[in-house]
């Protein structure tokens, strides 16, 4: 007989908890995106400062590199804001004050692994707050609530069809030596979901989109998201964990949500961008 609980658990994660903590999390996006966009930006940096502190927390904890926090959270949420209310230039000039914070701010303790502190706070800088301000930079549109849905969309549907086919008929393996559960036919999956998800979002939600651009958006997000689920497997592997942090039952930190969200993001801008314009 199986196991008590196994029906609803997979790869150790309570998947019961898991829907309901998705559903949740997408309710009060949907909420916020439509509502008023100040309140999905502020949603925004929520997500970035949480992000940050799993980050630094698990560096310290698996690493001993302490990277400076403070200038960290307060600089990323100023990119943030800055890349919404200034667009690209503002995201830049605030993306080079928080590296001179980070620097500045490590100068306060000894000397001995300034270098590797820094360079880690330099790589959090980027890797979070500024990847972040591409969500913000699309919000910013005039169809930008439009835009940052899609850009939603195609991601949780490119992991989802990465899952669902990797799960019934993978076999041969993408990457085993960084994340042995992902495989060829699971990134065939997500190609497939994200370039149909993207031809309907393109020609319903994006004004001027055509569903040959949104064939095109849907390839390049599977890639993005794929390498980004990668990127942060192979972290998690350096720092010896299995999740950044314990905040969302069953889905691990917010970090762990990121890792798809945040390097696809850049690409859905400046695809957009490229086809639509700027708005």
């Amino acid at each position: 007989p199986a196991p008590s609980g196994a029906g609803k658990k997979r790869a150790g994660r309570d998947l019961r908890a898991a829907i309901g903590v998705g559903l949740g999390l997408g309710a009060v996006i949907l909420a916020s995106l439509f509502f008023y966009k100040p309140v999905f930006l502020g949603v925004i940096v929520v997500a970035v400062v949480v992000g940050l502190w799993e980050l630094a927390s698990r560096l310290r904890e698996r690493k001993n590199i302490r990277v400076p926090l403070v200038p960290l959270a307060l600089g990323g949420a100023a990119m943030t804001i800055a890349g919404y209310v200034r667009g690209t230039e503002g995201a830049w000039v605030a993306m080079a004050l928080t590296a001179l914070a980070v620097l500045a701010w490590r100068m306060t303790q000894p000397a001995a692994d300034y270098l590797r502190d820094v360079t880690a706070g330099l790589f959090a800088a980027f890797y979070v707050p500024f990847l972040a301000t591409f969500v913000a930079l699309m919000l910013a549109a005039d169809d930008g609530p439009k835009r940052v849905l899609t850009f939603l969309i195609l991601t949780v549907v490119s992991d989802t069809g990465a899952y669902a086919v990797g799960w019934r008929f993978g076999r041969r393996k993408l990457a085993p030596r960084i994340s042995p559960g992902k495989t060829r036919e699971g990134l065939i999956g997500a190609v497939t979901f994200a370039m149909v998800a993207g031809a309907l979002c393109t020609q319903f939600l994006i004004e001027g989109g055509s569903w040959w651009q949104g064939l095109l958006l849907g390839l390049a997000v599977a890639v993005s998201a794929t390498l980004g689920d990668l990127g942060e497997s192979m972290m998690k592997r350096d720092l010896g964990i299995k999740d950044m942090g314990t905040l969302l039952p069953g889905h691990g930190g917010i970090m762990d949500r990121l890792d798809s969200l945040l390097p696809t993001a850049p690409v859905v801008w400046l695809l957009l961008v490229i086809f639509v314009g700027a708005g």
